[in-house]
């Protein structure tokens, strides 16, 4: 089987408004522990975008890595994860996953939920203990099932946590 690598500048664009319609597919935000009701959302991102055009599905890994490019920065990077089930507990540093998956439930969660936390970094604490990891695969898959062939696109942005240069740079 033949795969391609699209380079970043070959990706369809994506109107954010279809994106964020697409997340509302998921139905809300990941909880804190595991959720067969996030995961459920995420497969029916997975089947929606499988049934549009492969051009569609990469270019939602697009705006997945830009929205997820975006919150990569210090001021939510730093602060530390709190489990809700446990207030009296210290809190404790989020690991670059962590951090990562953290910037995944804010997106899962939708529009409103991820521009309150672009306009006000305090709002990211309440996700610093959710794992949107699932949210990571559903375009993956979705390319696979549509095309037969496996994700192997390169994105304009790497979500990767610590790789968003200017969000990094000290004050």
């Amino acid at each position: 089987m033949n795969t391609t690598t699209s380079s970043p500048d070959q990706a369809v664009e994506l109107p954010w408004e279809r994106f964020w319609q697409l997340i509302d597919l998921i139905g809300g935000e990941p909880a804190v522990a595991f959720c067969a009701t996030f995961d459920d959302g995420c497969e029916r991102l997975a089947e929606a975008l499988a049934a549009g055009p492969a051009e569609e599905i990469v270019g939602f890994g697009e705006r997945l890595a830009e929205a997820l490019y975006r919150l990569d920065r210090r001021e939510y990077g730093t602060q530390r994860a709190a489990d809700p089930d446990h207030p009296d507990d210290a809190p404790m540093p989020l690991s670059d996953d962590g951090f990562l998956y953290a910037r995944a439930a804010v997106v899962a969660s939708g529009r409103a939920a991820y521009e309150q936390v672009l306009a006000d970094p305090a709002a990211f604490a309440r996700y610093s203990f959710r794992s949107g990891e699932r949210l990571l695969y559903p375009h993956e898959d979705a390319y696979e099932s549509a095309t037969g062939e496996e994700w192997d696109h390169l994105t304009r942005y790497d979500y990767e946590s610590c790789s968003n240069k200017e969000g990094w740079q000290k004050i």
